[in-house]
């Protein structure tokens, strides 16, 4: 019989709070208790769907939230809370989670991790000087076929690995026609200046394209190539987003000692294309990831083609709500891609993306005083 755990909501920032803490909610051993939001640098100019006044609505009103405070170290000094979701704007992760950790609240942090490897690194420290867990949450973590993927290159159906890569992309977060996961309405017409009012567009909040797709694709050709890179040359842009002063475009070229990844990701799109997921490339072939459930296939070239269907996820630990509360009530290994050390690494060879992209020289991806113990 599972225990009940007391869920806390911080930060609306980001729109996967209404997927993630909608899932919590659902979970039939997770009481959502309140919520604060944090501050943000810049006041939004509009409340309309996907942006953060309505994200806090929806959790309130649709989610059997009770309690909204002003301030979130309040809610975290009068409610007794077991696990906070954390949705806030990337550059507040390493503030939240800190203050999680010194009330001794574990924390689950939407993806990416932070906005620098220096904050990414602050919320391990903190967390392991706590003992209080941190989890990072990837939408791509709960797709069959990328677990298919990554079993089928571990048994070495490629060969050696040579290349990933993935490019992702939408008409922005807020965006024409933009669409996501937990709530059934699409973003409504916003203008250049109320787009730009939100942290999305906004560099110092840890806004961008870069930041928010090259996230992706640094965790899965870390989790795939099963190695740490170890530099990067980065490219971002601002084509066409110029209320704003954060990049709508970007593009990362990582080195692995035995292999490369090309990672891209834009607000500027208006479809995927073929095949709008991960291509690997390998000694022996090339694997085509191109659907959530799959399946999976292969060329060998010639002509010659080999699909592989998805195994289904473990029953009970099908999407992060359940993954997270399995954990604490077993003790059981959390999914790697979750797990905040392996998180360190995919958020150092992102790291390396953008400081690349400002410096316009290659960057390594880490060096000796970034390790921790």
């Amino acid at each position: 019989m599972s225990n009940t755990y007391r869920v806390g909501l911080i930060g609306f920032a980001h729109m996967h709070s209404n997927n993630v803490a909608g899932l919590f909610a659902k979970h039939p051993a997770v009481k959502l208790v309140a919520c604060a939001d944090t501050v943000p640098d810049v006041p939004e100019l509009r409340e309309a769907a996907y942006t953060r006044g309505w994200n806090l609505t929806h959790a309130l009103e649709s989610l059997g939230v009770s309690k909204a405070y002003d301030d979130y170290y309040d809610m975290l000094e009068e409610e007794q809370l077991d696990l906070v979701i954390c949705c806030s704007e990337n550059a507040q992760h390493p503030d939240v989670v800190e203050a999680c950790a010194d009330a001794g609240v574990g924390v689950c942090v939407e993806k990416p991790m932070a906005a620098s490897y220096a904050d990414a690194l602050q919320m391990v420290r903190a967390t392991q000087a706590a003992e209080t867990a941190l989890v990072i949450n990837w939408p791509m973590t709960w797709s069959a076929a990328a677990r298919k993927a990554k079993a089928l290159l571990d048994d070495g159906i490629l060969g050696r690995i040579l290349e990933v890569k993935l490019r992702l992309g939408h008409t922005g977060p807020l965006g024409p026609g933009a669409a996501h996961a937990g709530v059934d309405e699409t973003a409504a017409p916003m203008t250049g200046t109320e787009r730009g009012a939100t942290w999305w567009h906004q560099e110092a909040a840890g806004g961008g394209a870069m930041l928010d797709y090259c996230c992706y694709g640094s965790m899965i050709s870390r989790w795939y190539i099963g190695e740490q890179a170890t530099a990067a040359v980065g490219m971002r842009a601002n084509l066409d987003s110029q209320w704003g002063d954060a990049d709508d475009n970007g593009a990362m070229l990582v080195r692995f000692p035995g292999a490369m990844a090309l990672l891209e990701g834009s607000w500027t799109m208006f479809d995927y294309g073929v095949p709008g997921g991960p291509l690997i490339y390998g000694t022996q072939g090339t694997m085509v990831v191109s659907e959530k459930d799959g399946p999976v296939r292969v060329e060998r070239g010639g002509g010659v083609s080999e699909s592989f269907d998805c195994d289904p996820l473990p029953e009970g630990r099908t999407q992060i709500a359940e993954e997270v509360i399995h954990h604490l009530d077993t003790g059981d290994p959390l999914h790697p891609t979750l797990e905040s050390r392996f998180n360190l690494e995919a958020m150092a060879i992102l790291d390396a993306g953008v400081r690349s992209a400002d410096s316009g020289k290659l960057e390594l991806v880490e060096n000796a005083a970034w390790q921790i113990g």
